[in-house]
């Protein structure tokens, strides 16, 4: 690779050269895997902020189009790698497939994954390397557009959004509390933005001269800004007034999907779900997979026998109504069938809620599936070399049409957004019937150590955004009551069998992101870019 004969940023990155990255490629990989840990679990932000300067510092420096390329692309595959690591357990769930390629269907993602922050490092150095401050804003706004590209091209894979990074431990939104205006990806630009400024302050520090104290200084008080930002007063707990039980099973993977597990399955959700007084009204949660039935009639007697109340619908939901209690309703996880012409074609991956008579009030059929997890791409080529769907069965699940809030009556208006659809900013909730709360049904128990706050993580950004509390439910974990702030004011810890009771939080006053959604970190990156552009021809003038 070949690089600029003098450094654009002062002295720091002819030192760094000369010692750390006589091999760029290497160290950006380096770099980028650093960058991951400032995720959940270890929420190490620090070194998300050196992992990005180190890039600029690389990237600024690189004196071709394809230089600048590859080195944020390596550095993307590091960052992907770690941080979606967890993906790997999902592989040990799965008899078809062995273990061992986990890793390498990680790495592939990566490798895929790692274009964007590809693109983000060529726009900024195709707009402004040799200029500081106009690359920062250059590079904030391209992070911002490779970010919301991710997010819905081919799909999209939104996992782990770079501003996550800024949100505080449980007590405490941190820095990520302006989420709630810039939404997620302006709050990934914003954490762009101080990765290059705090390259751009060493560098500066690095050099000799009186003015060497002052950037230390800078580059110290950028590294700790999403610290400082923890000082900040916590936002105060507001009262709820609707009643609730959340209920976190423990049932693991390895016995989930198993018929003859079902009943005892149920008998432990149940235990868990009785009220405590006699005719009090409640919302009753249950976790993705939380109703081994199938609890709508018409489908053939065969799925029926493989449930825990054979052959009558009816019955299971009664039953189910029995546990939950006079003056509750029940919001469960559930699959629902889709038939066409007398046989099976398809699922649906639901949220019904079932009230105190156990009649089926409304329901929810999850919008955005995962691949491979709930349908198989290509199953008429991948299904002979002896691939499948990490969650067992031959019929794949079908879409919904997407954001939907049901109206309970006088428990309340819920918005619904099963396991990984949290993770998409802008795209949660109907805001043509805005709910009082988010419900979001998990099953996390294939998501290994690490996925499981990570999830967690994104819930609360979206209750950041939104202004709206997030209720999850989860089978092994972590379940958690997260207020309109974004601060987990309840939550069960990973594999323990527990209820949650309490009142609901009550939703804040739309954001501004609620009312402008991702318009306003789109039209943030366009103004950046435009300015930039601006600045250099100025600067050529």
């Amino acid at each position: 690779m070949s690089h600029a004969a003098s450094p654009p940023w002062g002295g720091l990155p002819d030192r760094l050269s000369a010692r750390l990255i006589a091999h760029p490629g290497a160290a950006a990989l380096v770099l980028g895997s650093m960058a991951a840990l400032g995720f959940q679990p270890l929420m190490l932000w620090p070194l998300t902020l050196l992992g990005l300067a180190g890039l600029v510092a690389l990237v600024v420096r690189a004196d071709r189009v394809k230089t600048a390329l590859r080195l944020g692309w390596l550095w993307g595959v590091g960052h992907f790698t770690v941080g979606n690591g967890w993906i790997a357990t999902a592989f040990t769930f799965q008899a078809n497939m062995p273990a061992w390629l986990g890793w390498i269907a990680v790495f592939l993602l990566a490798l895929y994954l790692a274009v964007f922050p590809a693109a983000a490092a060529l726009g900024a150095w195709l707009v402004a390397r040799r200029r500081p401050p106009v690359f920062i804003a250059a590079f904030a706004a391209s992070w911002i557009l490779a970010e919301w590209l991710r997010s819905w091209l081919f799909t999209g894979f939104a996992w782990n959004p770079l501003g996550v990074a800024l949100l505080g431990p449980y007590g405490h939104p941190g820095l990520a509390a302006l989420a709630a205006v810039l939404g997620t990806y302006g709050l990934s630009g914003l954490c762009a933005a101080l990765g290059a400024a705090l390259s751009a302050a060493l560098s500066r520090a690095a050099e000799p001269g009186p003015q060497r104290a002052a950037w230390g200084a800078l580059a110290l008080g950028l590294l700790a800004l999403p610290g400082l930002a923890m000082l900040l007063p916590t936002p105060r707990a507001a009262a709820g007034h609707m009643p609730f039980t959340l209920v976190q099973p423990d049932i693991r993977q390895d016995v989930l999907n198993n018929p003859a597990e079902y009943e005892k399955q149920f008998v432990k959700t149940a235990r868990l779900t009785l009220p405590q007084r006699a005719g009090e009204r409640r919302v009753v949660f249950w976790p993705e997979s939380g109703v081994p039935d199938y609890l709508r009639a018409g489908y053939p007697l065969y799925f029926y026998q493989q449930t825990t109340f054979a052959a009558d619908p009816v019955l299971a939901r009664r039953r189910i109504a029995r546990v939950v209690g006079a003056g509750s309703v029940l919001l469960t996880g559930a699959t629902d069938l889709e038939m066409r012409g007398g046989a099976v074609a398809g699922a649906r991956n639901t949220v019904t809620a079932l009230d105190d008579t156990g009649e089926i009030r409304a329901s929810y059929a999850k919008a955005h599936l995962v691949p491979y997890g709930e349908y198989l791409p290509m199953r008429a080529l991948l299904t002979p070399l002896g691939l499948s769907r990490f969650v067992p069965g031959d019929i794949d699940f079908w879409p919904g049409p997407g954001p939907r809030t049901l109206d309970l009556g006088p428990w309340g208006k819920a918005g619904v957004q099963v396991c990984y659809e949290i993770v998409f900013s802008g795209e949660v909730v109907d805001h043509a019937h805005r709910p009082d709360y988010l419900f979001n049904p998990s099953n996390d128990g294939w998501f290994g150590r690490w996925g499981p706050p990570q999830h967690l993580a994104q819930a609360r950004l979206r209750a950041i955004e939104e202004g709206l509390p997030v209720l999850r439910a989860t089978t092994t974990g972590i379940s958690a009551v997260i207020d309109s702030h974004g601060v987990v004011r309840q939550f069960v810890p990973r594999h323990v069998a527990a209820r949650i009771d309490g009142l609901i939080p009550p939703p804040a006053a739309p954001t501004p992101f609620a009312r402008g959604g991702n318009a306003i970190p789109l039209g943030l990156a366009t103004v950046l870019l435009v300015l930039s552009l601006v600045a250099m021809r100025l600067r050529r003038s």
